[in-house]
This record gives structure tokens, sequence and C-alpha cells, in this order.
């Protein structure tokens, strides 16, 4: 029998293999050796989800898992709550395998351990927003009075405050998509799944949620896994990111990792169009400080974006920043040149040398 999850809830997925069909165990030595998705499918009928997933996930970050459709990325997500059985591996969370965990284990993580958010909001339409967002804590038997002070304060949280008695077809479905993060933080579970949770949103309301879910992040720090098909949000969201591609992992690492150093030409595909300076933080393409910094030079704290950095810069008409850690002190040196060429893309290099003037956008 598996023991109570532990209190640290990071996530450790290890040699994860996720086949489809009746003898899906028979096929994973297949797979193993090296058998493609196609020829598994063209030759037995079956088909490959996943292929020897190897993901940590520290506790309190977010974790975004990045693919096109059919890439594998919501097959992923369904593993760490088991609502899909792997074929082989590990799904580890807190010291324990949730793979292993029986019925009545398993319920009890799924009701006090992981919550979900889900891309078509899934709210109840006979339900106000109040009583959409106690859902989850009246099936675990929280008394009512409980239930309803737990949930007004995550319905004022998300910017819903005077909402509560309205139904979901009364509400944008921006709004709606705020109660169903509301329900899932009412259930102060530990673990928050997000499967593509804004993408059915217009982009102006998904950056206002990006926001909302930044924001609340600094306070809650929970373990987030955030599941999208959109680079832009997977750079501004994820601490780390996993991209997937035919259900295997071709790169992870930081957004800085992944725009800087992508790992073959489908990644540097995706990251070509990128706006680097929203991205690369200024500690990434920092000099050292060498003897002796400049007198007149700017600080700017370690996380800053090159694009803030050049505005910095420029506005205050000196030569160099200083880059800083938090206790103030100096980390490294950057000039206006360096920002600017690390925020030009490799391609963009190209055409400047070919002879096509280019110039970042700041």
């Amino acid at each position: 029998m598996a023991n109570p999850v532990k209190s640290n809830y990071g996530i450790e997925i290890k040699n994860l293999y996720k086949i489809f069909g009746a003898s899906a165990a028979a096929y994973v030595d297949h797979v193993k050796k090296g058998m493609t998705k196609t020829e598994l499918n063209e030759r037995y009928g079956h088909v490959l989800g996943l292929k020897n997933i190897n993901i940590s996930m520290p506790s309190g970050s977010i974790q975004v898992i990045m693919g096109l459709s059919g890439s594998g990325k919501s097959t992923l997500i369904r593993h760490i709550n088991r609502l899909i059985d792997p074929t082989a591996g590990e799904v580890i969370v807190g010291g324990v395998d949730v793979v292993k965990m029986n019925k009545r284990e398993l319920r009890d993580f799924r009701r006090h351990q992981t919550a979900m958010v889900f891309q078509k909001f899934a709210l109840l339409p006979h339900r106000t927003v109040l009583d959409n967002t106690v859902y989850g804590l009246e099936v675990q038997g929280v008394p009512r009075a409980k239930q309803v002070d737990a949930a007004m304060h995550w319905i004022e949280r998300v910017g819903l405050k005077g909402f509560e008695k309205r139904y979901p077809n009364q509400l944008s479905g921006g709004m709606q998509q705020r109660v169903g993060l509301a329900r899932a933080l009412a259930n102060d579970a530990p673990i928050l799944l997000m499967d593509e949770a804004y993408s059915a949103l217009d982009p102006l309301i998904r950056m206002d949620m990006q926001s909302v879910l930044l924001d609340l992040q600094k306070e809650i720090r929970k373990t987030i896994v955030f599941i999208t098909h959109d680079l832009d949000e997977a750079l501004r969201l994820g601490d780390r990111i996993a991209i997937l591609r035919d259900g295997e992992i071709i790169q992870q690492g930081t957004s800085q990792d992944i725009v800087l150093r992508p790992a073959d030409d489908y990644i540097a595909n995706f990251v070509k169009e990128v706006n680097r300076g929203r991205v690369i933080h200024v500690e990434t393409v920092m000099s050292p400080l060498g003897s002796g910094g400049p007198a007149q030079a700017i600080m700017v704290p370690a996380g800053t974006k090159l694009d803030a950095a050049a505005r910095k810069l420029m506005q205050s008409k000196q030569s160099e920043i200083v880059v800083v850690d938090s206790k103030g002190n100096s980390l490294g040196r950057l000039s206006l040149a360096q920002i600017t060429s690390a925020m030009v893309t490799p391609a963009a290099r190209e055409e400047q040398a070919a002879g096509i003037e280019l110039a970042p956008v700041i």
C-alpha cells in the first residue's frame, strides 16, 4: 500500500510510456528498441502516446508542457492525477508513486492534492458562481460555512466580487474561466493542473488571465502544470518548459534555454519569431564586472527583461548598466550594444550579414 503524499509536492515523471491499444504492454520493448509511432500503428494497430518521458517539476513552480495538436501534452497531464494509466513508468508526487495507489488512495489524492482547470470551463450551468466555486469542497464534506468563506475569498481574489449570485450564462468567457480558477483554488490543493486553460479565450482576455495567474502564484506558490500550444504563453508563464513532439520531449529548460539554445531545427523554427527582448533576462547575457566598474552606471535587478533594460539605459543616457541581486550586490555589466545584439535573432543576423539592416523591437 502506498504511503500518504508528503508535504513536498514536487512532481517527478520517470521513464513514462503510454501506448493505446488492446495489448499495449506487449509493445513497450519494441518502442524502447526504436520502433517509431508510425511503425507501431501500421504493423500492430497500436498508437504511441508518450515515449520515455522524464521531467522533474520542482515544488511551487510553474511547469509548462507545450506542443502542437497530437504531441501528447494533454495525455501527459492526465497521468499526473491518473485519469490515464501509464503503460510503463512512474509518476511520483512527494515521494509517492501515484501509479501504485489503490482506489481509495487515488480518490483521496484527487480530492485533496490536485485540482484541475479545463479549457471548456466545465461549470455547472444550474449553479451560481458561488455554488460552482464550492463544488469541490461539497464533495469533500466541508461544512457549508467554511465552503462559503473559502469560495468568497477566491471569488474576490480572481476579480469576481459582486458576481457570486450570477449564473455561467450571464458571464463572459473570461469571467467563466475565472470561476473555474476560483473553484480550483478553493480546494486548497497543492497541485494545480491546467489543460489548455486559456486557449478558448480572446487574446486580450487571455493575457489578462495570464497576469492573474502570475500574480496569484506569487502568493499561493503551488506546483502548477500548464498545458499550451502557444509559445508566447509558455515563455511568459513557465519557470520551466518542456516541448513535446509525437509523444517525445524534444527540449526542456527555462525560457532562456529554449530561446537562446534551441535543441534542433524544430525548436529553432518555433522560437524564430519570438521577441527576444521580452523573454531574455539581463543576467543571461551580462559580462563579468572586471575591475573598477563604470562610475555612472545605473543599476537593474537580475530578472529584468532586455527590452526594459534597454529603455532604462537609453533614458539615463549612461553607457552601461550594472546587474544586481536582491541584496544590491553587483553581478555583472551590460552595454546597449550587448543588449541589442542579444535581442537580434540568428536569422536576422544572417540577413544583416547579407546587407539587410534590421532594428530590434524595443
